[in-house]
């Protein structure tokens, strides 16, 4: 028996809850030990890259075939933001503006820039559905400092209050295809230089100016208009010593309670260089769901998903699951031909394109 059956054999499903771990696969078909992976009861989710993509049919096939591995389907996840975080580009998927962009149009025209944010999002979510995809970590709410260039124009504003009326219109559109929104960094990645996935930020601030700034958009909209969130890898000294996602105080005392957040608490991937400080994988994993997290992400590294499937010692919790389950499509998604066939589709590319945001 395999180290991942070996421990799976000792984890109970019940009411097949999705699992905690969020996992990736290597390319574009799945091999014999990812269906072993995937069938892991820790296992809730897989997450997508550029490197899954060859055709919409080849992912569309790919998409099929992680969703059938489990009785329950696991959430098919994806970064696609727009701009130059879109893994999907080709083979008729639109070109999604970066969110700069937004914030741009907005100082001309408010009541346009909301209008043409609901439309990027629901052509994004209605194009990743058509394939299969359940849920793209989407809208990032960090504030644009100019100061992070990964973060940079993934930004929609310096304002947050722009920033929350622009990602409630991000959001609405994704619900209308029936997809949950993500919002990410919390409490806020956009005030430091530092490349978490390289190095550790640290954010010098206090709590209150935190709050009043970064956190604010996430306060606003709540986990009724933002299903979930992801932490930044991000320390902010004044508050914690310990990085956001592995922070009670952040997680628990400042989202949970002070903020009255009751959505899914997603990690970043842990396998970036800032998420190292909390020790080995399993110890990193560990860290993040006991300090709050209901799904951590492992990407990239399929030999320390295997080493933290096989050796993590960690029983799902009912309640945590539920946040999760609640995350799958609320509607029944289009095929790609209805969706091109669409009136309404295609005039919400045209206004994209009208306005310079797309191809």
């Amino acid at each position: 028996m395999s180290d991942l059956k070996s421990n799976a054999s000792t984890l109970s499903q019940t009411a097949l809850l999705p699992g905690p771990i969020m996992v990736d696969v290597d390319g574009h078909v799945l091999t014999a030990h990812e269906v072993e992976r995937l069938r892991h009861p820790l296992v809730g989710g897989a997450i997508l890259f550029a490197r899954n993509f060859a055709s919409r049919r080849q992912l569309a096939d790919l998409c099929e075939a992680i969703h059938a591995v489990r009785e329950q389907p696991l959430i098919i996840a994806v970064d696609h933001e727009g701009g130059r975080v879109q893994r999907f580009r080709t083979d008729g998927f639109t070109r999604i503006p970066a969110m700069q962009a937004l914030g741009e149009k907005w100082a001309d025209d408010p009541w346009q820039a909301q209008r043409l944010a609901t439309d990027a999002a629901w052509i994004m979510a209605t194009e990743l559905r058509a394939c299969g995809v359940d849920l793209a970590f989407a809208p990032v709410l960090d504030l644009d400092y100019g100061v992070s260039d990964v973060i940079g124009s993934r930004a929609l504003h310096a304002d947050p209050a722009v920033v929350t009326t622009l990602a409630r219109a991000l959001c609405h559109g994704l619900a209308l295809a029936g997809m949950a929104a993500c919002g990410k960094h919390f409490p806020g990645h956009g005030a430091v230089a530092a490349d978490s996935h390289h190095a550790m930020p640290r954010d010098p601030r206090s709590l209150a100016q935190i709050l009043e700034a970064d956190a604010a958009p996430y306060a606003w909209l709540g986990d009724l208009v933002l299903p979930a969130v992801m932490p930044a890898h991000v320390v902010y000294p004044e508050v914690d010593s310990q990085p956001a996602g592995f922070s009670t105080v952040w997680l628990q005392q400042v989202l949970r309670q002070k903020l009255q957040y009751n959505g899914v608490i997603f990690t970043d991937d842990l396998t970036m260089e800032a998420a190292t400080v909390a020790g080995d994988i399993v110890s990193r994993t560990q860290a993040a769901l006991t300090a709050g997290c209901d799904m951590a992400l492992v990407c990239n590294r399929p030999d320390l998903a295997d080493d933290l499937l096989a050796r993590l010692d960690y029983q799902p919790d009912a309640a945590s699951g539920q946040r999760i389950a609640r995350l799958k499509p609320a509607l029944p998604a289009r095929s790609w031909a209805d969706l091109q066939a669409l009136e309404t589709y295609q005039h919400a590319r045209q206004r994209l394109r009208s306005e310079n945001l797309s191809d």
